[in-house]
């Protein structure tokens, strides 16, 4: 089990304090759902959900773009 785990409400990453999911947590990811990239997309986008409503004052591209993104540049 991961350590990279979101704090919320700010959602940092417990471990290492960066805007999560983390570089690590990312690299986690890919690796865990390596043939289920549907799967993937689902678990980000349930928690990319909880972000919007935890960050309302985030810009909802950035958001998206931190947690819906990332997976297809870590697949090319």
């Amino acid at each position: 089990m991961s350590t990279h785990i979101p704090v919320r409400p700010t959602w940092d990453c417990a471990h290492c304090r960066s805007a999560w999911p983390c570089q690590i947590r990312r690299s986690e990811l890919a690796e865990e759902y390596r043939d289920a990239r549907v799967s993937l997309m689902l678990y980000l986008a349930a928690y990319f959900m909880e972000a919007c409503d935890d960050l309302p004052d985030a810009p909802t591209g950035s958001l998206h773009k931190r947690f819906l993104s990332w997976p297809a540049v870590a697949q090319r």
